[in-house]
């Protein structure tokens, strides 16, 4: 079955990682605006999207490896398995970033420190969707 009744799982998951490059997007723009409150309320909305993104896929898409430290290399592990576990390890520095963001402009007020960390997310962003999209996405099952 598909993620909505209409489009495959990678088709949703391909307008999610696109809705989110928008958010972002907006984020960015606030921020040159160089007004907190705006920069504020749009990484939040990105930060919120993005836990919610991050659950589905680990949901739907990753099983998580086994053992006390999951994410870290385990000796033998398959492709498939290395594979899994960075890109988990991705969602985790994502979502940190995000929430570094968050925590700048909400607690401190401090845009100069937000934007300094927006390249960050920005690269890593885009890396683990380019990623996502050419190694796992063309293999879902509907």
């Amino acid at each position: 079955m598909s993620a909505d009744g209409n489009r495959s799982l990678a088709e949703t998951l391909l307008e999610e990682h696109r809705r989110l490059d928008e958010l972002f997007g907006g984020f960015l723009a606030a921020g040159q605006s160089g007004a907190v409150e705006p920069a504020r309320a749009s990484i939040e909305a990105f930060d919120a999207e993005l836990r919610r993104h991050t659950a589905f896929e680990e949901e739907r898409i990753y099983s998580r490896p086994a053992g006390p430290h999951p994410l870290a290399p385990h000796p033998g592990e398959s492709e498939e398995d290395r594979r899994t576990r960075e890109l988990l390890l991705e969602h985790v520095q994502i979502r940190e970033l995000s929430q570094m963001i968050l925590r700048a402009l909400t607690e401190k007020q401090d845009l100069a420190a937000a934007r300094a960390l927006a390249g960050n997310l920005a690269r890593r962003w885009d890396a683990h969707t380019t990623r996502e999209e050419r190694e796992v996405f063309g293999g879902l099952k509907s």
